[in-house]
């Protein structure tokens, strides 16, 4: 991942990149099991210095790529321990952890490590869905379930949730309200349309507050036409600029993890879904706790 150096565990890292080779959880269209692999290979891009922000991560923090988790590629609910029991280790080593994925199921399990490492978490989610189905064809550990384990599970603290970029068709009318009933916060993509998101990033870091927040980002967040590449596209979402202005705006938030989920390569030929991946992952660890500003 963006050059970095390759190593086998997180011991002695501020921060580990990991890849979790995972689609078995999803409804749609497969094929984001092979979102790591072209995530890094389009990060090879990047460079290290943020020239907007002016952010140097890496004359600060110590960040290295430690490959990917070995899931069980025939049983999804096989695969919850596994994910659970490698970030737990990235954790334990003092690292945070920022996964590539692979559909959201993985958030579940990594939720798991999280909170049992910091407590109950607030969650950032951008999606176009709002993943808290009870079940999906009667399996409760899938892509569109994952929210609703967590806060289930008592992993995440449902009143510091915010959900950006719903939308879309749902399975019933109140698919959208079941966060807002727990007290969480859910700004939809008409909200979003034709405006900056600096302001709202502002109340959010307000509501959030100084406790521990996890960073989850459904590349299905943003609209099909900047990221055709992944499994449940949906029409009018978010554009990238957007993306980065949400990104931009956790700066300050006590972040101990983010992902970027559900990259499809098979879906966009052209690369252009995984570049924006891999060009969102390097914003998310621009505004980690700890980065150097470059003035």
């Amino acid at each position: 991942m963006m050059r970095l150096p390759a190593r086998e565990t997180a011991t002695g890292l501020d921060v580990a990149f990991y890849g979790i080779p995972f689609d078995i959880g999803t409804s749609n269209r497969p094929g984001a099991r092979f979102g790591p692999r072209e995530v890094r290979a389009e990060s090879c891009l990047l460079r290290p210095y943020h020239m907007a922000t002016r952010a140097a991560p890496f004359d600060s923090l110590t960040v290295a790529d430690i490959g990917d988790v070995p899931i069980n590629t025939f049983n999804a609910p096989a695969c919850v321990p596994i994910i659970r029991d490698f970030v737990a280790d990235v954790l334990s080593a003092g690292a945070i952890p920022m996964g590539i994925g692979g559909d959201h199921t993985v958030t579940h399990p990594i939720l798991q490590a999280v909170a049992a490492h910091h407590g109950p978490v607030g969650v950032i989610h951008v999606d176009a869905h709002a993943d808290v189905n009870p079940t999906m064809f009667g399996e409760p550990i899938n892509h569109g379930s994952w929210l609703r384990r967590a806060i289930e599970e008592h992993l995440v603290d449902p009143e510091r949730v915010v959900q950006i970029g719903l939308r879309g068709t749902g399975y019933a009318a109140e698919d959208f309200d079941w966060v807002t009933s727990l007290g969480g916060r859910v700004v939809t993509a008409e909200q979003c349309w034709h405006r900056s998101l600096e302001p709202l990033m502002q109340e959010v870091r307000a509501s959030l507050g100084d406790a521990p927040v996890y960073l989850t980002f459904d590349i299905d967040g943003i609209d099909p036409a900047f990221a055709p590449g992944t499994g449940t596209p949906e029409i009018a979402g978010l554009t990238s600029i957007q993306g980065v202005e949400i990104i931009r705006g956790c700066r300050g938030l006590q972040l101990v993890g983010c992902d970027l989920v559900e990259v499809a390569p098979p879906y966009d030929p052209s690369g252009n879904t995984a570049l924006l991946g891999a060009n969102l992952l390097f914003e998310q660890l621009c505004v980690l706790p700890g980065v150097e500003y470059r003035r």
